[in-house]
């Protein structure tokens, strides 16, 4: 007999759970960015940075990690400490959950792992910078990310600056669609181009505030159907935006570099987004925090609508 309820294997901290139980607003971050997207101490400070923004906010973040083979749900400030500055720390996507609770490893969760346990929690509402996608060249390596196929089969609704510009943008939101995953531009009628304010594609839906975010998410559910995401996409400012003559003279050079060096799977993105660093003498990074502030606070204000009357916590 298949056993339910919740994994011992998840463990929410009291904060969080008191805020589920509540009916609170509850955002979920993921780790990835603070353990191998960011450099020590910066990391720390801007893990503690995103959660306070949450705060701000009038809601309750989540930050997701696994540590010694236990999914947490809530990290204390030991535990991000620990995030940001143990060396070794996996990078965990969903495939690695089961193998890392086995074996009690520890790891920072990407985008589909974060989604899953979040999810798992009882958590709807998701911030993150830029989702992954389908890869350049696809048609020949066939590599895309596990992100597209988590978010096809969770009802979660993820904040992001949409995907990030090093992966063949145009074959991203097609297998979005294909799998059936709802995408809305946050007022925008054109899709972001993750350090860019756009990627130059249209988007079909916009909202224009974070109460139209949540009626969607509560119309998925009236609807019912397949259990598949909703993703409002939240592009940087125009002031923030890395500078699009820079970001393509430096992303091309990457893309060479990539393939001279026959650097491809998970080893390409890591690759690709440190040769941007460089490339842009920090811009890049300074892009991507611009737009992961901005999708942290508007995820926290979609929370609050959702949580707010007319919603099932509500």
């Amino acid at each position: 007999m298949q056993k339910t309820g919740p994994s011992p294997a998840i463990r929410t901290s009291e904060e969080v759970t008191e805020a589920l139980a509540a009916g609170s607003p509850v955002v979920a971050l993921e780790t990835t960015i603070i353990s191998h997207g960011l450099p020590r101490p910066r990391n720390l400070r801007v893990a503690l940075e995103l959660e306070e923004l949450v705060r701000r906010a009038g809601a309750v973040p989540a930050t997701i990690a696994v540590l010694d083979g236990v999914a947490r749900v809530g990290l204390d400030k030991d535990m991000l400490e620990r995030v940001a500055t143990e060396d070794g720390l996996r990078k965990l996507g969903f495939r690695d959950l089961p193998l890392a609770a086995a074996l009690s490893a520890s790891g920072a969760t990407t985008v589909s792992a974060t989604a899953f346990l979040a999810a798992r929690a009882g958590i709807r509402v998701f911030a993150t910078g830029g989702l992954g996608g389908v890869h350049r060249g696809w048609t020949t390596d066939q590599d895309e990310s596990a992100d597209l196929d988590m978010l096809a089969k969770t009802r979660i609704t993820v904040v992001c600056a949409g995907v990030k510009s090093i992966l063949d943008v145009p074959a991203t939101l097609q297998r979005l669609e294909t799998r059936g995953v709802t995408v809305a531009g946050y007022r925008t009628d054109s899709f972001p181009g993750f350090y860019l304010h756009s990627s130059g594609l249209p988007v079909d839906w916009r909202l224009e505030t974070p109460q139209e975010a949540a009626a969607v998410m509560r119309a998925q559910d009236l609807l019912g159907g397949p259990e598949s995401a909703l993703i409002v996409a939240n592009p940087v400012p125009d002031g923030d935006q890395l500078d699009p003559v820079l970001h393509d003279r430096v992303l091309a050079e990457a893309l060479a570099a990539a393939a001279r060096e026959g650097v491809t799977g998970q080893a390409i993105t890591p690759f690709l987004l440190d040769f941007l660093v460089r490339g842009t003498g920090g811009a890049s990074l300074e892009a991507n925090l611009a737009a992961v502030r901005g999708n942290v606070r508007l995820a926290a204000a979609i929370a609050a609508a959702w949580a707010g009357p007319g919603s099932p916590e509500g």
